[in-house]
């Protein structure tokens, strides 16, 4: 399914979502650690582990009794830590993401969620060994500006504004620039605490 499928969808259920329920606004602030991965057909693929990080930011939500629909701006740590010569070499990719979720609630505040996210790229720095000795290199020329997932998880919109979130962020093209170069995905996991700052509506 492409963008313009998905963006006319959640407009579709926010149109429909709006003729029989009224709506309820809130902005707040959320963040948490991201656990991540890229997915690689490179040989060394098998020694890519996960790198632990953070993500933090904003969201608007527009809730419509049982739909939701949450843009998001974030801050994400993502990369990988490979493991080369017995050693552990990280891989550092600072990204700006901006999902946007369509949310079903359940009962008592619990959600589902799915979504795309667009990432832009701010950081990119790899660790690499130069006579055993750990160096770091910026290669931020050597990925795509862009990034595009699909962003999959669950929910539950606590009392008193607090909000919880486990996510899985699925890498949908390629980050590594070059029609040569092995194939390389994001993959990110993210589990976020937040607080709703405004809220306007039931």
């Amino acid at each position: 399914m492409n963008m313009k499928k998905i963006s006319l969808l959640v407009v579709l259920m926010m149109l429909a979502a709006a003729t029989y329920a009224q709506v309820q606004v809130a902005v707040g602030i959320k963040g948490g650690p991201n656990f991540a991965n890229i997915n690689t057909e490179s040989t060394i693929g098998e020694n890519y582990k996960s790198r632990t990080g953070f993500h933090a930011g904003a969201f608007t939500l527009f809730k419509f009794t049982k739909v939701g629909i949450q843009p998001e701006l974030l801050f994400s740590q993502q990369g990988s830590t490979v493991e080369f010569s017995s050693q552990n070499l990280e891989q550092n990719f600072n990204y700006i993401n901006i999902p946007i979720l369509l949310k079903l609630y359940t009962v008592a505040g619990i959600n589902l969620q799915v979504g795309p996210q667009f990432g832009f790229v701010s950081k990119a720095e790899v660790e690499q060994l130069v006579n055993n000795v750990k160096t770091t290199v910026d290669v931020k020329d050597e990925l795509k500006g862009s990034d595009m997932s699909l962003a999959i998880g669950a929910g539950w919109d606590l009392p008193f504004g607090l909000t919880l979130d486990a996510r899985y962020n699925l890498g949908l093209s390629k980050i590594n620039d070059g029609s040569n170069s092995p194939e390389a995905k994001n993959q990110v996991f993210q589990i976020s605490a937040g607080f709703k700052i405004i809220k306007l509506g039931k």
